[in-house]
């Protein structure tokens, strides 16, 4: 395996864009799994998934996330990531229901916070829930860290073995309502883990490339996506996921960072 390859996780949809923000959101099972085609053909190992219904709203209906991760997988070998956060104010066992597909891999976030003009739940039942479903699944967890207290809560958890003793961290910045997108908020987190701890960092709008750019240099790996960033630049709308993980592919190029393939990726998080 080569020395510190770098993880490219590209989350293609999530919940809160509409076609209305940006033409360039694929929304239907079969552009769900051509986006996620492209992108592991550009150089990504992970795919963040969210899915959409008939309708184009956020959903965590069970028939709908088999139907698109099979047509994920008969396109494409990738590790799977699915959102257990839905969008907000997805019930509890919506958020859950999913995890019964025993995808590789479920995201996991580690507390309440206003998020834009809402509020994401997630209380001490909801994270102890999800984390059991995690566990009884064989799922891998990724820790979603949208706020400095949230690792307070992760090591506490640990502690109390409420949550996986194995798991990867996923830095999100930059969400308003959160911890902000600066070089200075990524260095207090990433000096919070433990030694071979690996992580992420999600920059959320403009902060997605130069946080993506401190990640590489600092041994971090990175997530780009629609989701998180319906920009290429300032005022240029992405014309597909592809593109951003393209830009980072190239960048890590320049910088000597190698991009870890599918193989790697499971080697590194030990799936």
């Amino acid at each position: 395996m080569t020395a510190n390859p770098l993880i490219i996780t590209c989350a293609i949809v999530g919940a809160e864009m509409t076609r209305e923000d940006t033409p360039y959101l694929p929304l239907t099972p079969d552009e769900l799994a051509m986006a996620a085609k492209q992108a592991v053909n550009a150089g990504a190992s992970i795919i963040h998934l969210h899915v959409r219904d008939e309708q184009g709203k956020p959903t965590q209906r069970v028939d709908i996330f088999k139907e698109v991760t099979a047509k994920i997988r008969n396109q494409c070998d990738c590790i799977i990531q699915y959102s257990t956060g839905g969008a907000v104010g997805t019930p509890l066992d919506e958020r859950c229901a999913p995890l019964a597909l025993k995808p590789e891999m479920a995201s996991l976030s580690m507390g309440t916070m206003n998020f834009g003009t809402d509020i994401f739940e997630n209380s001490e039942k909801t994270i102890r829930s999800i984390a059991e479903a995690i566990v009884k699944n064989g799922i891998m967890a990724e820790l979603e860290i949208f706020d400095y207290g949230m690792m307070d809560t992760v090591y506490r958890y640990l502690r109390k073995g409420w949550i996986p003793e194995k798991f990867h961290v996923d830095f999100v910045l930059a969400v308003p309502g959160g911890m902000g997108g600066s070089l200075k908020n990524l260095l207090l987190l990433v000096d919070r883990l433990e030694s071979r701890q690996s992580w992420t960092v999600a920059g959320i709008g403009p902060f997605q490339l130069p946080l993506a750019i401190h990640a590489i240099t600092m041994g971090g790996h990175v997530r780009v996506g629609l989701e998180d960033n319906i920009y290429y630049r300032k005022g240029e709308l992405a014309k597909s996921n592809v593109q951003l993980v393209e830009r980072i592919v190239r960048i890590a190029g320049e910088m000597d960072r190698p991009v870890a393939t599918v193989t790697e990726t499971r080697n590194i998080l030990g799936l």
